[in-house]
C-alpha cells in the first residue's frame, strides 16, 4: 500500500483509496472512509458488495492491492502486529471450538492476545459480565450454546484486549428478536468508549445503534452520513398519511396529479386513510384540501426508514453501472 499520507490520530479507522482484486473481479474499488474514536458506524451493502473483504483487510487477515488502511494511526500493511493490539475483530460465522467451556476459551484467547497474567482472570470476568455470560454460560461447553450465546462469546473475545477499535461482521445473524435486543444493548454500551464498525443485514438494528451509516455496493461507497442526512439525500419525495372525510380519488382531483399521488389504505365509515407522496416538500396541500371543503382529522409524515435509503442508494449504483454497460 501507499502509506505516504500523514496519520490522522483522531480517526480510529482511516481508509483511503482501498482496492482489492481477485483476478479480474474488483471486490473493493477506491473505498475511502473514517471512523472516529467513540463512534459506532454501520457498514451496509448487499451480499458480495465488499463489506467483509474491507473488514478482513482492516483486521490484517488479507492484503489490499492498493490504498491506505490505518488503525489508530498505524498502517495495517506495514505493521499488522501493532494494529492488532488496538483491534478487536469478530468475523461473520465466527468459528469457535465446541469442545471448550466458555471460560476456558476466553482465558486461552486472552493469553494469545498477550493479556498480562496478573490481569487475565479479571479481564475475562469483565468481558463475560459485559456480554452476560458470567452467570449462565461460564462453565458450559461452547458446543451446547445457542446461536445468541455463541455470538456473545465472539464479542467477548473481541473485547478481551480492551481494544480501541472493534469490528463486528454480522454479529446478529441468525438471532431471534430477544437475542438481538441483548446484542443491541451490548453494542450501545460501547458508544464513547470504542470506535465500532459493524455490518448487518438487519437494517433496523443499524438504525437503532449507529451514529452514522456507510453503504457499499459493487465495491464502491455509494452513501455515507447520518440516517437523517441520507434521508434528505436519497428520499426526495416526502410521504404523508391523513385521515379525512374523502376518498383518494377526491384528493387526487383537488391536488396536482403531477406532484401528488394519493393511495387508499383503509376505510372506516365516512373517514378514509390516504397516503400522499409530495415531490415538492414545500407545497401547501393541506390548505388546498381545506379550501375544497375536505376535513382532515389526523395528519402525520411517514418518515423513511433505513431500508428505503438502502434501496435508493444501491439502486442508483446499479443504474450507473447499467448505463456504462449500455454505452460500451
Amino acid at each position: 500500500m501507499d502509506d505516504s499520507e500523514k496519520s490522522i490520530p483522531e480517526d480510529a479507522i482511516y481508509v483511503r483509496g482501498l482496492c482489492k482484486n481477485y483476478g479480474a473481479y474488483k471486490a473493493v474499488s477506491d473505498v475511502s472512509f473514517t471512523v472516529k474514536r467513540g463512534e459506532i458506524v454501520g457498514f451496509l451493502g448487499p451480499n458480495g458488495a465488499g463489506k467483509s473483504t474491507t473488514m478482513r483487510i482492516l483486521a490484517g487477515l488479507q492484503p489490499a492491492n492498493s490504498g491506505v488502511a490505518r488503525i489508530c494511526g498505524i498502517s495495517v500493511s506495514r505493521d499488522a502486529f501493532r494494529t492488532k493490539s488496538h483491534l478487536g475483530y469478530m468475523p461473520e460465522n465466527n468459528p469457535l471450538p465446541e469442545e471448550l467451556r466458555v471460560i476456558e476459551y476466553l482465558r486461552w484467547r486472552a493469553r494469545l492476545k498477550d493479556v498480562p497474567e496478573k490481569e487475565l482472570r479479571a479481564r475475562v470476568e469483565s468481558v463475560m459480565a459485559a456480554c452476560d455470560l458470567a452467570r449462565s454460560a461460564r462453565r458450559k461447553l461452547i458446543g451446547s450454546l445457542s446461536k445468541g450465546f455463541r455470538q456473545r462469546v465472539g464479542i467477548a473475545d473481541a473485547l478481551l484486549s480492551e481494544p480501541d477499535v472493534v469490528i463486528l461482521d454480522e454479529p446478529t445473524i441468525g438471532l431471534d428478536p430477544h437475542q438481538i435486543l441483548g446484542i443491541r444493548s451490548l453494542i450501545r454500551s460501547l458508544r464513547g468508549k470504542k470506535a465500532v464498525l459493524i455490518s448487518s443485514h438487519i437494517l433496523p438494528e443499524i438504525e437503532n445503534v449507529c451514529d452514522r451509516v456507510i453503504i457499499i455496493n459493487q465495491g464502491h461507497i455509494v452513501a455515507s452520513g447520518t440516517p437523517e442526512d441520507l434521508r434528505r439525500e436519497f428520499v426526495r419525495t416526502r410521504r404523508f398519511e391523513l385521515v379525512a372525510d374523502t376518498t383518494a380519488e377526491q384528493v387526487k382531483a383537488v391536488l396536482s396529479a403531477d406532484s401528488v399521488e394519493a393511495l387508499p389504505a383503509a376505510e372506516a365509515g365516512s373517514r378514509f386513510t390516504v397516503q400522499i407522496a409530495v415531490e415538492n416538500a414545500g407545497e401547501d396541500f393541506l390548505a388546498k384540501l381545506h379550501a375544497a371543503g375536505i376535513r382532515v382529522f389526523e395528519f402525520h409524515e411517514c418518515v423513511p426508514c433505513l431500508e428505503d435509503i438502502f434501496i435508493a442508494a444501491t439502486r442508483r449504483t446499479y443504474d450507473i453501472v447499467d448505463s456504462i454497460s449500455n454505452k460500451s
